[in-house]
């Protein structure tokens, strides 16, 4: 699956879930990923849950369900494998339109880069 054409086409919902050390999950609604290369995506993240967890258990998993009738989507398998926070590239990367000052408020940020160890259909385990 090209993982860019796939997510600049598609509308819908995104859900990064996570766990902690303990294997606590905690799931939250994310912004489509953007594509580095096919084995590679990046979410921007504040340092709330789902960074904290990442932090400690570098495994994730993004579920999008698809705008329109029925069930698609995908669901990504994720490794972290960096992170980054320059100011430049995570203002290019950005989607939504705060001002500085509602940015700043908002705290700090960082892009969280994964490795996407399997793509599979939002149902069932074929494409």
């Amino acid at each position: 699956m090209d993982l860019g054409t796939y997510f600049d086409e598609k509308e819908g919902t995104g859900i990064l879930s996570t766990a902690d050390a303990e294997g606590r999950v905690d799931s939250a609604v994310y912004a489509r990923p953007r594509i580095i290369d096919e084995d590679t995506v990046a979410f921007i993240m504040r340092e709330r849950l789902t960074y904290h967890n990442i932090g400690r258990n570098p495994y994730a998993s993004y579920l999008f369900i698809e705008k329109g009738k029925g069930y698609k989507g995908a669901r990504l398998f994720l490794e972290k494998i960096r992170e980054d926070q320059d100011p430049e590239l995570m203002a290019d990367m950005s989607r939504r339109c705060l001002s500085e000052e509602e940015d700043r408020e908002k705290g700090p940020k960082h892009i969280v880069y994964f490795k996407v160890e399997k793509v599979l259909p939002l149902i069932g385990d074929q494409w």
